[in-house]
């Protein structure tokens, strides 16, 4: 009998997994000197994934598998070697690493696929180099990165606001069931950004009391009316620019989708069933209809980025 060899396991693998979001309300203020628009959000994460597994290494690379891989990029402009390099700066390290990410979060979806590699990234590393450093010294390091990457990290349900990185966690009970119509076609945030400004020049700053219904509904673990609450001020821009969205937030209404909307600046439309079983109706009802390239089921909220294994 031959024996196939096998290769050797890296002597120290850590692996985490950090979840996609979405916006169950997002309310955009008008763009401000910095560029940036206030913004005040309401996240849930939800069980679509990235997996960043991360290993010694003598410099710092990175690889990627899964669902569009191909569209990632692989160099310096990366967010999540850009979260290794922001932590081995803060840390005082000049160790490598190397990097690989499987996708599970569809790419420029408006899920913040990218935000959950850098977030996972900074507790891979944070593991695998023995940083020390702190669950708010994380944090502190997400909101450099990106407006996203500290919910990524903190996960489960919170209110955003000023680029939507200051949080503040939410009481929710209960299990929310989506499903999401995902498109290989991707949205750029900014054009999406953009578009708005074109559409709403004048937008007001965004008032949480706003939100009252929203968060009255996740209190009480309603899901009815949290579909009636959904919200999404860059919804229209995103129409805007594919107009082809219209046909999944139809058949999600024709299915009886609870509530139907745009994940932040798109182009995934995420529908929210009554239950588990309603959601895989409405993931069946978008497959049927030829609206999305592919298509997703997912429940929230979820816990953030987390270490799964550990190997030393």
């Amino acid at each position: 009998m031959t024996l196939t060899p096998v290769a050797p396991l890296p002597e120290h693998e850590v692996r985490v997994r950090a979840p996609g979001k979405i916006n169950l309300s997002l309310r955009v203020g008008p763009r401000e000197d910095d560029g940036y628009h206030a913004v005040s959000t309401v996240f849930q994460a939800v069980s679509v994934f990235e997996e960043v597994v991360a290993t010694p290494s003598e410099q710092r690379t990175l690889t990627v598998s899964g669902p569009q891989a191909e569209l990632v990029p692989t160099d310096g402009s990366n967010l999540a070697l850009r979260a290794a390099a922001l932590l081995a700066d803060r840390a005082g390290i000049d160790d490598g690493v190397h990097l690989h990410l499987h996708k599970g979060v569809p790419v420029a979806g408006g899920m913040a696929g990218g935000s959950a590699d850098a977030a996972a990234t900074l507790v891979a590393c944070d593991a695998l180099w023995r940083t020390g450093l702190s669950r708010d010294d994380l944090l502190e390091l997400a909101a450099e990165l990106g407006s996203d990457v500290p919910f990524s990290l903190a996960g489960h349900t919170a209110v955003g606001s000023g680029r939507g990185h200051l949080l503040t966690p939410a009481l929710s009970r209960g299990e929310f069931h989506w499903a999401f119509a995902v498109q290989d076609r991707g949205l750029s945030t900014a054009d999406v950004y953009v578009a708005f400004d074109d559409l709403h020049g004048t937008a007001l700053v965004p008032d949480q009391d706003d939100d009252v219904p929203l968060m009255q509904a996740l209190r009480a673990g309603d899901p009815r009316a949290l579909g009636a609450a959904l919200h999404n001020d860059l919804q229209m821009a995103a129409l805007e620019l594919d107009p082809g969205l219209a046909e999944p937030l139809a058949v999600a209404q024709d299915a009886g989708a609870l509530g139907v909307v745009v994940s932040g600046s798109g182009p995934t439309v995420a529908a929210l069933g009554r239950s588990r079983q309603h959601a895989l109706v409405l993931a069946a009802a978008f497959t049927a209809s030829g609206v999305a390239d592919r298509v997703l089921t997912a429940a929230g909220p979820v816990a953030g980025a987390r270490v799964v294994s550990s190997t030393d």
